[in-house]
C-alpha cells in the first residue's frame, strides 16, 4: 500500500470555536452570512451613508443584481443586523440602515476594507504570479471582475 504526503503527521487539534456543536453549527450559519461578498459590500455602504433607499443601494454596489440585492438584504435583516423602514407613500418608500448590532459588525468589517485597500497592490503582485506560473482561473471571482473593470476605466 502507498503512503501518502502527509499520514504521518499528526493530526491538528482544532480551535474549540471551529468543532461542530449545535451553538457553533448557528455560528458558522452566521458566518456564511456576513462572509459572503455581498453581504460585506451592503453592511460597508450602509455604513457609510447611515440610510439609502433600494436603488440608491444597487447603484452603490457595483455589480450588484436586484434580485442578488433583494435576497442579500432579507437575509441581513432576518439576521437582525439591517433595519427595513417602508413608509406609507404614493409611491411606497422603503429605507435601510444599519440596526445597533450590524454597526458593531460594520466596524470589523471596515478593518477588512482596510486590510485590503493597504495590501492591494500585493495581491494583485501575487495575483499576476500564481497566473504566469499556472495559468489564469477557468471561473473568475466578482472581485476580480470588479478589479478588472475598475483598472479598464483608470486606464481610460
Amino acid at each position: 500500500m502507498r503512503k501518502t504526503a502527509g499520514a504521518n503527521r499528526p493530526r491538528l487539534k482544532r480551535p474549540p470555536e471551529v468543532e461542530f456543536t449545535p451553538t457553533n453549527c448557528h455560528a458558522r450559519d452566521v458566518l456564511v452570512r456576513v462572509g459572503d461578498t455581498w453581504s460585506v459590500y451592503v453592511i460597508h455602504m450602509l455604513g457609510e451613508a447611515r440610510t439609502l433607499r433600494f436603488s440608491e443601494l444597487r447603484k452603490e454596489v457595483d455589480g450588484i443584481s436586484q434580485r442578488m440585492l433583494t435576497v442579500t438584504l432579507r437575509g441581513l435583516e432576518r439576521d437582525g443586523l439591517v433595519a427595513r423602514t417602508v413608509y406609507p407613500e404614493i409611491p411606497p418608500r422603503v429605507e435601510y440602515a444599519l440596526t445597533p448590532l450590524g454597526v458593531t459588525l460594520r466596524q470589523h468589517i471596515r478593518g477588512l476594507v482596510g486590510w485590503a485597500g493597504d495590501h492591494l497592490s500585493e495581491v494583485v503582485t501575487a495575483l499576476a504570479a500564481y497566473d504566469g506560473q499556472h495559468g489564469p482561473p477557468a471561473r473568475v471571482s466578482v472581485a476580480e471582475r470588479l478589479l478588472s473593470k475598475r483598472r479598464t476605466t483608470a486606464r481610460r
